[in-house]
């Protein structure tokens, strides 16, 4: 089969695959999927760039992602002004002192550049002075913060923008988190650098589950602002009425979808948007570059490029896109909720969605994103009807019948691993692998 014909029948299918859960199930659920396909798709793209074009293994994804639910907070969530006026100066302050001491830090150690007993003990001084006037500002801030109704509020609270403006905000989170990790952890060897970030990820969790005063922690932060239509709004419009009656639906089935399709619209364009700009980068001499260092660094290195200052590069772009999708999630969900970002567990499911769809291709990237996060929705309805077939011929009241359905839901980790062991064995490169550009 062909490369064109794969890509034909892959989103053919895809595309079937869908159709059959609205005419099934519900048009809801099938654009609900759709939605949660897309900005998987994109967080996807964002760990094909890291991996498929630089090979850099990034094990802390969620913690990327998280930074984007963060931004959407910060930016969408109106300012709670009595958090701010019991604490909020302190905050300030206590960031102030904490810039201060880094900048002090930093010149201290261009300005004294020996490192001798002298130049240890004048930034040591400075850490510990700043650190104690830091805690000093910070926790009774945080205190009053808290205590200001922490059932409703107990937090600060966020700018009161639109929530569209956290997409961006949490790329640049993301983007500014990577730096810093890349910095310190891109000269590692590829193992360490994974183990690097993935406790950084957590530690980015840990921190977004205690600090109440800035995410409200466990509590969560909801009814954060929708950049579509409500429901009840849609339910409520005359216009929409007669949509409604002349497709022979009912309103609220039609509100329900009507709100999907436009997250839908909104999702597909930045899918679409940061797909071309992923093709145009690897189709350029920059692209070229990054697949001669992932082929062989020390051949790269010996012509003269700077392989930790690219794989610096493509780290935080690929950071970026996921801290994007991060901001995505967060605002169809509504709701941020550090609790659900568990590192070990969905950045598996990412990395199994790179592998499936094709490393180092986007568009197998997209379809991988498709393929896994479908079947991980709708492994628990396959799984009941699988074991309803199965167990047809026993009796409803017999215990193995009984035990083989209610133990549906444990289907979709085997189903996760069936599938990629199916790719494995048949395309080993994935359902679209990485085509050779130069036959081109």
């Amino acid at each position: 089969m062909t490369y064109k014909s794969r890509v034909y029948v892959s989103f053919g299918a895809m595309a079937a695959l869908l159709l059959i859960v609205g005419f099934s199930q519900s048009w809801s659920v099938a654009f609900a999927i759709l939605n949660l396909c897309l900005i998987s798709s994109v967080m996807v793209l964002g760990v094909n760039m890291q991996w498929g074009y630089a090979g850099l293994f990034n094990a802390g994804v969620m913690g990327f992602a998280a930074m984007g639910g963060v931004a959407a907070v910060l930016v969408s969530a109106p300012p709670v002004q009595e958090a701010w006026q019991a604490g909020g100066a302190g905050i300030v302050v206590s960031f102030v002192i904490a810039i201060a001491t880094a900048v002090a830090v930093g010149v201290v150690h261009w300005k004294m550049k020996s490192a001798d007993l002298a130049k240890f003990a004048a930034i040591t001084v400075i850490i510990i002075v700043g650190f104690i006037l830091y805690r000093m500002n910070l926790d009774p801030a945080v205190e009053a913060i808290e205590a200001v109704e922490p059932a409703k509020t107990g937090f600060l609270g966020g700018l009161g923008l639109p929530i569209l403006f956290s997409w961006a905000v949490g790329g640049l989170f993301a983007a500014g988190v990577a730096w810093i990790i890349g910095k310190i952890a891109l000269g590692l060897r590829s193992d360490y650098f994974a183990i690097a970030t993935l406790g950084i990820s957590e530690i980015i969790v840990a921190v977004l589950k205690n600090e109440d005063w800035l995410t409200r922690g466990v509590k969560n932060v909801n009814g954060l602002p929708r950049p579509v239509p409500y429901e009840i709004d849609v339910q409520q419009s005359p216009f929409y009425q007669d949509i409604a009656n002349q497709l022979g639906v009912s309103i609220v089935e039609f509100s329900s979808i009507y709100v999907k399709l436009c997250y839908s619209a909104l999702f597909l364009v930045v899918l679409l948007v940061i797909f071309y700009l992923s093709e145009k980068a690897l189709k350029a001499p920059w692209g070229r570059m990054m697949r001669a260092i992932r082929d062989n660094e020390t051949s790269a290195n010996a012509m003269g490029k700077h392989v930790t200052g690219r794989h610096l590069q493509v780290f935080i772009l690929g950071s970026a896109v996921i801290g994007i999708a991060g901001a995505m999630l967060t605002t169809i969900d509504g709701q941020f909720t550090p609790a659900s970002y568990q590192p070990l567990r969905f950045t598996f499911l990412v990395w199994v969605m790179v592998i499936v769809g094709g490393s180092g291709n986007n568009l197998g990237s997209i379809i991988g994103g498709f393929v896994i996060w479908f079947f991980w929705i709708e492994a628990e309805p396959i799984g009941l009807w699988m074991m309803d077939m199965i167990t047809s011929g026993m009796a409803p009241e017999n215990a193995l019948r009984v035990h083989l359905i209610e133990s549906a839901s444990h289907m979709r980790l085997i189903m996760m691993g069936g599938i990629l062991l199916l790719v494995l064995r048949f395309s080993a490169k994935g359902i679209l692998p990485e085509q050779d550009r130069q036959s081109h």
